[in-house]
């Protein structure tokens, strides 16, 4: 069974961290656009850990805090010593009055509002909530959340980065991996680019890099995953259906980054359907597998909000597919011709 299978993440960690090739994102149990009954979420972390899986990411962010205390009443139940569990920090929940709740894509969240704050205080405080929210303080890898221009705009993204190397959000980072309280840091975002930065500035060991490097789209391979490679820094993939597309085709309505797919990306997405329909292949198959064939991706963290949505995951992640599929994509220009195969990995 191919979930069997770990990657290693191991750049600086003292002792290197085993991540199944498929793990689980934590953003639908913070009630991502529609309420998640707390049975429904419990019962959805126990079929990924009784299916194997063992890398689990969660955030601050994910409904406020509703997606990390999910995740504390699973981690009581589950052996976690033997899993991997990572969260965010950069987002500082703050309690607030109704009409102050944060506006964000989660529903039914607890009263709080979001801080944005890289500074020493602010990823010390961010952790140590986490840690209180979580009931462990067993986080292994903690990423810098939405530090990229994507979410503060490029003015406000220079802001947040002083902050980080200026303010000591950074130095928090480097004592708490020096302290073995977590084995490793990293960044949770949404461009390349701003990952490829951090890596010029610092030293991380890894990355939650959300789309980007997709069957739709290989921009990284010519700059970021090589030198990912030759530094032995890890890629964690999330979002590997960009944001929906991937999943569903070029139906009517369909998401490209959050947002109703342009012309161009519909067009290069019914042409990948193609393909994959004459091999006999679910597009979404030849997604979910297509990252994991570089070396510097160790997982992909596709979400579910239920239990047969994992089921569904597993079964789409170990679908058998043809290598004349890949060969074909590759032949038509539809990616890379520089990206690794998952027939060669």
């Amino acid at each position: 069974m191919k979930l069997s299978r770990t990657n290693v993440l191991n750049h600086r960690t003292k002792s290197p961290l085993n991540l199944t090739q498929l793990g689980f994102g934590g953003a639908p149990l913070g009630n991502l656009y529609r309420r998640i009954a707390d049975e429904t979420a419990q019962a959805t972390l126990d079929a990924a850990w009784d299916a194997g899986i063992r890398y689990f990411d969660t955030a601050p962010q994910y409904g406020l805090g509703r997606s990390e205390m999910r995740f504390a009443e699973a981690l009581s139940r589950f052996d976690v010593s033997a899993l991997t569990l990572s969260t965010k920090v950069g987002r500082v929940l703050h309690d607030c009055a109704p009409e102050d709740v944060t506006p964000e894509a989660f529903v039914d969240v607890p009263q709080k509002r979001i801080v944005f704050d890289y500074t020493y205080d602010g990823v010390m405080r961010s952790y140590e909530d986490s840690v209180a929210r979580l009931g462990t303080d067993r986080i292994d890898i903690l990423f810098l959340h939405d530090i990229d221009a994507g979410t503060h705009g490029a003015e406000g993204s220079e802001d947040k980065l002083r902050e980080l190397f200026n303010q000591g959000g950074y130095r928090a980072l480097a004592e708490l991996r020096d302290a073995d309280q977590i084995a490793a840091i990293g960044a949770g975002v949404n461009t390349w680019q701003i990952c490829e930065r951090l890596l010029g500035e610092a030293d991380f060991d890894g990355f939650l890099l959300a789309g980007r490097y997709t069957l739709l789209e290989q921009d990284p391979l010519d700059s970021f995953l090589p030198l990912c490679t030759k530094r032995d820094v890890g890629i964690i993939l999330g979002g590997p259906y960009n944001s929906g597309i991937l999943a569903t085709g070029a139906v009517e309505g369909a998401r490209y980054d959050y947002a109703p797919a342009p012309e161009d990306v519909l067009q290069r997405v019914r042409r990948l359907s193609e393909v994959c329909t004459a091999h006999e292949t679910p597009l979404i198959a030849a997604a979910l597998q297509f990252p994991l064939a570089h070396e510097a991706v160790k997982t992909v963290i596709p979400g579910a909000s239920t239990p047969d949505e994992v089921r569904q995951n597993i079964e789409i992640f170990e679908t058998p597919i043809p290598s004349a599929l890949w060969a074909d994509l590759k032949s038509q220009g539809l990616i890379h011709p520089e990206a690794p195969l998952p027939e060669d990995a």
